[in-house]
C-alpha cells in the first residue's frame, strides 16, 4: 500500500518562505510521476508542480513559475516544495500525488496560509 505524508505548512507572512516534505512508503517514488497540488477553499484542486518519473525534470504552473522549486531526494524517497515570495493568493491546503498510470494516491494535505 502506498502511502503519502506531507509536512512543512504552517503560517507565513506575505514574502516569506516555506518548504513542504512529503516522504513515501510502501513504492519507491523514482518509478511514479509525482506532483503537488493545492486547492483554495472554493476552488478546485490544481496542479503546482510535477517531476516526470525517472528524470528529474520538474515542471510549474505559471502562478508558481519562478518562485517555488519541487525536487526529490531518492534516498530519502521524499520530494519537496520549496515556497519563496509566498502571497496570499498561495494560501491552500498542499496535497502530494504519485501517479503511474490509472494508479493515483494522494497525501492527506498540509495547511499553508500566508497572511499578515
Amino acid at each position: 500500500q502506498v502511502q503519502l505524508i506531507e509536512s512543512g505548512g504552517g503560517l507565513v507572512h506575505p514574502g516569506g518562505s516555506l518548504n513542504l516534505s512529503c516522504v513515501a512508503s510502501g513504492t519507491l517514488i523514482y518509478i511514479w510521476d509525482m506532483g503537488w497540488f493545492r486547492q483554495a477553499p472554493g476552488k478546485q484542486r490544481e496542479l503546482v508542480a510535477r517531476i516526470v518519473r525517472k528524470t528529474d525534470d520538474a515542471n510549474y504552473s505559471d502562478s508558481v513559475r519562478g518562485r517555488f522549486t519541487m525536487t526529490r531526494d531518492v534516498a530519502k524517497n521524499t520530494v519537496y516544495l520549496q515556497m519563496n515570495s509566498l502571497k496570499p493568493e498561495d494560501t491552500a491546503v498542499y496535497y502530494c500525488r504519485a501517479g503511474l498510470g490509472p494508479r493515483i494516491f494522494w497525501g492527506q494535505g498540509t495547511q499553508v496560509t500566508v497572511s499578515s
